[in-house]
């Protein structure tokens, strides 16, 4: 279940938000939406795959943290295990809503990362001053928020070029575990190499002057990550027997 409510300082202004990683904060995803501009940052830890978007007519990037549903191999009991975080998962629990043309900070106010008033928990940042002010945990969400904005809307146009190219292709990866336990991930999209090299120079140029060259090879060097992604999941069963 969600609330989303347009965050204030007056309804909001006693509002505290725990920040760490773990169970039971809402981390429990097998991915989040990401976009080109985080590519470089998140392809050295994680795979970057295509899945279809709700409307089944387009495609979103996404970066993967597990092989089924509600599984994260990132998620420890003491944090989130990599360096870098995607702002997606930075951003909980606060989202952009729209008024018009207007966007507006919203809460999910039955986010787990929200402190009632009458919880018995004292951790959280707070995310107004006494005075009403915003914080700089809020400020810093703010521009977490932007960045997000901006680079789904860009989503638009990159994958509109995958698609002109004819650059994405469905996958399925089976794994077999070290127990001899077999899983298999499917329903995924990822960059078609042979098309992608097979792109006469013009295609390429205009990929280029896109900007979009970097993210296509980012991807790319990302699936390296499903060897890593495999071994967490060794890890883990490993633990559990």
């Amino acid at each position: 279940m969600t609330n989303h409510v347009l965050l204030n300082n007056v309804q909001h202004k006693d509002l505290k938000v725990i920040t760490r990683h773990g169970p039971g904060l809402g981390d429990e995803q097998m991915y989040v939406a990401t976009f080109p501009a985080e590519f470089r940052t998140l392809q050295a830890h994680y795979p970057i795959v295509f899945r279809k978007a709700e409307d089944g007519r387009g495609f979103e990037p996404i970066v993967l943290f597990g092989f089924q549903a509600g599984e994260n191999l990132f998620l420890k009991a003491d944090g989130w295990d990599a360096p870098e975080i995607p702002l997606m998962i930075e951003r909980q629990p606060f989202l952009i809503g729209r008024n018009g043309d207007e966007m507006l900070v919203h809460v999910d106010l039955d986010s787990p990362r929200v402190v009632k008033s009458d919880d018995s928990r004292t951790e959280g940042e707070p995310a107004f001053l006494p005075h009403g002010g915003i914080t700089e945990y809020l400020e810093r969400i703010n521009s977490i928020l932007f960045t997000i904005h901006e680079g789904l809307q860009s989503n638009v146009a990159f994958v509109d070029a995958l698609l002109k190219y004819e650059l994405l292709e469905s996958f399925v990866f089976d794994i077999e575990l070290d127990d001899g336990s077999q899983n298999r991930l499917a329903g995924f999209y990822t960059i078609h190499e042979e098309r992608l090299h097979a792109l006469d120079t013009e295609a390429i140029g205009a990929l280029h002057r896109a900007g979009y060259l970097q993210p296509i090879h980012m991807v790319l060097a990302s699936l390296s990550q499903f060897r890593a992604l495999i071994d967490r999941k060794n890890r883990q069963h490993a633990a559990r027997r």
